[in-house]
Parts: structure tokens; sequence; C-alpha cells
């Protein structure tokens, strides 16, 4: 049995594995401003005092609004 195949750090299938999602975050508000991502993802931490800890919490503890980000985050990732 090959231990690399198996090891539970180890996702090939996942593009999202090893990037974690204050860099993904500050990479969409620095590329895109939280103007867009308000408008992306209808959520108050982006459109009230937008900040990256607000944001990361509110992500942390919501899926759906984290799907959405990471899918700008991936079509971004797809277009470089």
């Amino acid at each position: 049995m090959d231990k690399d195949n198996h090891s539970p750090n180890r996702q090939p299938n996942n593009p999202l594995h090893g990037v974690k999602l204050a860099d993904l975050l500050e990479c969409l508000v620095e590329l895109y401003g939280w103007e867009y991502l308000a408008q992306e993802v209808n959520i108050n931490c982006f459109k009230s005092k937008p900040s990256v800890k607000s944001s990361l919490r509110f992500l942390r503890k919501t899926p759906w609004a984290r799907e959405k980000v990471e899918k700008i985050y991936l079509n971004l990732e797809k277009r470089n």
C-alpha cells in the first residue's frame, strides 16, 4: 500500500486544499474590493463597515456564504 496516495493530508481533487480562508479573502478584497463582494455575496459584513476579521468570523460560521466566496476565488484561479 502506497502511503503517499492514502495520506489524509493529500487532496488532489480539492483546488482549495492548502489555501487559508484569510488569504483567499484578502486576495479577493485586494482585487475586487468590498463593494463587488457585497454585490456577489449579499451579507452585511461585506456591506456595512467591512473588515477581514468580521468577514472571516461570519464566513467560518456560515457555510453557504463561504461557498459563494470560495466559488468567486475558484473562478479567478481558473482565469489565471
